[in-house]
């Protein structure tokens, strides 16, 4: 099974060499597609990537810093695989843990499949007002959509590419994760999550994501329960 690897990145010349590293260094055997989308950083990222990129590997280029969800729907548009995993830059994220979240599809049990990191024991939690404002999150999708997943803001988040085309994504921002989680729920596909490993990084260390964009997903995700999508 082919996996396109899905990698939005700004401003993450000091990670992305050795996340690409990680990606393939750590899934040996395994058919991935990399493709890179340099956000309009203004760091070198994108000749970091560039630099570290294996032959095969996709590395495109906003002019303009864009939002995270728009780079991933510029990767999601040169995609070829059969699946879709989503990878952050930043590795707080271990791509070791691919074999795990890609299990339930291969197997057929799953059509997406989401990488928990209230599952797993022993991980370090991030800055108290995102570790809460993340279980805010998940219980408040649970509610309106009457699901039972423990960690919806979750990096790792897998599909098959069919269907997450499907969708017709508008989200720019950080709103991609509320947004495809509200469409795959209002279809009534399950989202089946594993256990995976986590690291937070720092505000000082590039972390980009802020209390502000917990309101968005809030508001993503009681707006799109009230459109049907």
């Amino acid at each position: 099974m082919k996996v396109s690897v899905l990698i939005p990145a700004y401003n993450e010349a000091k990670t992305i060499a050795a996340c690409l590293e990680a990606v393939y260094g750590r899934n040996p055997g395994r058919d991935l597609e990399v493709i890179v989308v340099d956000d309009g950083s203004t760091d070198g990222t994108y000749e970091a990537a560039k630099a570290a990129a294996k032959p095969g590997t996709v590395v495109l280029k906003h002019e303009k810093n864009a939002g995270k969800g728009t780079a991933i729907r510029t990767a999601l548009a040169k995609a070829t695989g059969e699946v879709v995993l989503i990878q952050d830059a930043d590795l707080e994220y271990d791509p070791a843990d691919y074999a795990k979240l890609l299990l339930p599809i291969e197997e057929g049990r799953a059509e997406v499949v989401y990488g928990s990191r209230h599952l797993a024991a022993g991980n370090e939690r991030s800055y108290a007002r995102y570790y809460y404002g993340g279980r805010l999150v998940s219980v408040f999708t649970n509610l309106l959509y009457g699901s039972s997943i423990t960690d919806e803001p979750t990096c790792y988040k897998v599909f098959k590419t069919a269907l997450l085309r499907s969708f017709d994504l508008q989200c720019t921002g950080f709103e991609f994760c509320p947004e495809v989680t509200a469409k795959t729920l209002l279809r009534g596909i399950p989202i089946l999550e594993v256990p995976i490993s986590y690291r937070p990084r720092r505000i000082e260390e590039g972390k980009k994501i802020r209390w502000y964009d917990g309101i968005e997903a809030l508001w993503t995700l009681l707006r799109l329960r009230c459109s049907n999508g």
